[in-house]
């Protein structure tokens, strides 16, 4: 095999396991929809992409090539289709990252949400530590501007996606669970089938599998030796033991590691240390080590991602687009900033996720003082009818909202007065990142006026 050709290139898992391959000195390239950040990145690394959909880019020779494609592409793509009829081998991106994965140490992380940095954590953990380890992450880690990491040892770092039951690809040595919450419900159909998925998942781990406290994984689920871990519950193996200004102890099986601080804020980002620590430890790197790569951690793109912090004035950007991870990011931050106007921008993220979960969208939402609310990001789903952002907005109970168009975005925050000390946080998993940049330009600019 001399070519991968990838369609739907521009994906964060897609993009993780294209970059592994340019490093192996394969010749790589791919299609994807629209230009992106992360699409110049890799053309700036060599990799050759296109934007439309045109089989004359694919290579020709089909002994030589190995096509890899993600299910949000649709299945009468032109280029998907004229490789599985001609000949070409023909592969999902979850396939591919579980053949890479096979005969490596897999350190796995999976969950309905949290599992992006906290396997972003566990990669740096591991890189910080001297150990080392190839990692392929589901978001852009700040510490290494990447979403990959290459290692001559034989540890992988994985993020195990529950989408399409992509996970059942991986055959961990140690996984952590984060959560098991109703997602994917057009995929699953139910709560019921998504739980007996990470049940499938975790008969899977061959050594260890740490499960967030209160998770319903069992003896009976895993021959795997099974570890529990929270965020300040003494109850479970592993948690923290919280103090001032963000610091806490960890505490685990072997004692306790003292004075910790996780290097971004908010109690989410320290049960995500907790989760990530648990594999450390498990593994068996220093815990003294474990707690200075802690402390050094700069986090992921997207995710809980500072973007202005001045005096008065706070703009986050986070990648939640599920009901509960909305609640935890306003939460954690209102703890933060207690005496802050709290503003969410959100951004749906497909039609069927926002039918499924419009009422706890709307609870969620309401946490904060001013919700805007923009029309849904469809992603790979056609409209369904009456479904819009309006199901969403009506059950919006916060003291102020206000429904528009992304277009409209910077022009109505414009023409908005800063008032007291104003807090920003730009929610959703579509394309509302293009937006993140100008927003916290537009801000920075009133603020200093």
């Amino acid at each position: 095999m001399k070519n991968v050709y990838f369609i739907g290139i521009g994906g964060i898992g897609m993009s993780a396991i294209a970059r592994y391959y340019n490093v192996k000195g394969y010749a790589v390239s791919g299609y994807d929809k629209t230009p992106s950040p992360l699409t110049h990145a890799l053309e700036d690394e060599g990799i050759g992409v296109h934007y439309t959909d045109d089989i004359s880019f694919i290579p020709e020779d089909k002994e030589e090539t190995l096509v890899v494609y993600t299910p949000a592409i649709p299945k009468d793509m032109g280029e998907l289709v004229y490789v599985q009829e001609n000949g070409y081998r023909v592969i999902k991106r979850s396939r591919m990252l579980g053949e890479i994965a096979t005969g490596q140490r897999c350190m796995a992380v999976a969950g309905t949400h949290g599992k992006t940095t906290t396997s972003t954590l566990v990669s740096h953990l591991f890189t910080d530590s001297g150990e080392g380890c190839s990692a392929f992450l589901g978001g852009i880690s700040k510490n290494y501007d990447s979403n990959l990491l290459t290692h001559s040892n034989d540890v992988i770092v994985a993020e195990a996606d529950e989408f399409d039951r992509s996970f059942l690809q991986l055959f961990p040595e140690i996984a952590v669970i984060t959560s098991m919450d109703a997602d994917h419900l057009d995929i699953y159909g139910d709560e019921a089938h998504i739980v007996e998925a990470f049940k499938e998942f975790a008969s899977q781990v061959s050594g260890t599998v740490i499960v967030k406290h209160g998770l319903d994984i069992t003896p009976k689920d895993t021959k795997a030796k099974i570890y529990t871990y929270a965020y300040d519950n003494p109850e479970a193996d592993f948690y923290a033991e919280p103090m001032e200004n963000g610091r806490f102890n960890l505490h685990y099986p072997g004692g306790v590691i003292e004075d910790c601080v996780v290097g971004i804020p908010g109690w989410v980002n320290i049960e995500n240390g907790v989760g990530a620590s648990a594999i450390g430890l498990t593994y068996g790197l220093d815990p003294q080590k474990i707690r200075k790569a802690l402390a050094s951690f700069s986090g992921v793109k997207r995710r809980f991602d500072m973007q202005v912090n001045l005096d008065g004035l706070v703009y986050i950007d986070d990648y939640a687009h599920h009901p509960n991870e909305i609640a935890a990011a306003i939460s954690s931050i209102k703890g933060r900033y207690p005496e802050y106007r709290y503003t969410a921008i959100f951004q749906p993220h497909l039609y069927t996720r926002t039918r499924d979960f419009a009422d706890e969208f709307a609870e969620a939402l309401s946490l904060a003082d001013r919700v805007i609310l923009l029309d849904i990001y469809p992603a790979r789903e056609e409209p369904i009818p009456g479904v819009t952002s309006e199901i969403i907005f009506k059950g919006i109970t916060a003291p102020e909202k206000i429904l528009m168009k992304k277009e409209e975005l910077l022009e109505y925050l414009q023409g908005q007065s800063l008032e007291g000390r104003e807090l920003f946080i730009t929610l959703g998993a579509g394309d509302i990142d293009r937006l993140v940049g100008p927003i916290g330009k537009l801000l920075t600019e009133k603020h200093d006026r």
